[in-house]
């Protein structure tokens, strides 16, 4: 049985571009078929603000993995990548994250699904409202259109064009 998921990635080390591309290569051995890939958004920071922008975005796929067998997958991208954080929500190579595994609502050690930020960040809700504007969670008020709309999150994020 496959389950749809959505993913944010990040990058602000190096060529952000060819990490993002690098590390979306690396998600079928990962256990997950890539179907739909947002624009690539470029983002200032938020959190820890004195850092280089980001490239953002939300990749969709189907995978056969349980949420904590693909969230340890998704966890070797960034260490098979040389990623490194020596400042927690600091620079990057990459960075990718659940945001959805199916409807399921799941709170344990080491993994919150939905993610537990998403709804606040400018940077995750832009890519995912472009690839999937009608989706939904059991736990939300809207779709993802109705969410980025009502965020007050006023960072910037705009479309990259390399």
């Amino acid at each position: 049985m496959t389950t749809r998921v959505f993913l944010s990635l990040g990058s602000n080390v190096g060529d952000r571009a060819a990490n993002l591309r690098d590390a979306i290569a690396r998600l079928r051995d990962a256990g997950v078929r890539v179907t739909r890939t947002s624009s690539i958004y470029e983002t200032e920071p938020v959190d820890f603000l004195d850092q280089a922008w980001f490239l953002n975005c939300v990749v969709e796929g189907e995978t056969e993995l349980s949420a904590r067998k693909l969230l340890e997958k998704l966890l070797e991208i960034p260490l098979a990548m040389g990623s490194k954080k020596e400042i927690p929500k600091g620079p990057r190579r990459i960075d990718v994250d659940l945001l959805l595994y199916g409807d399921a609502a799941i709170s344990e050690p080491g993994l919150e699904v939905p993610h537990p930020r998403m709804l606040a960040r400018r940077f995750v809700l832009e890519p995912l409202a472009e690839i999937a504007p009608e989706v939904r969670h059991p736990l939300w008020s809207g779709t993802a259109s109705e969410m980025l709309a009502a965020a007050r999150d006023r960072s910037a994020v705009r479309r990259y064009v390399e």
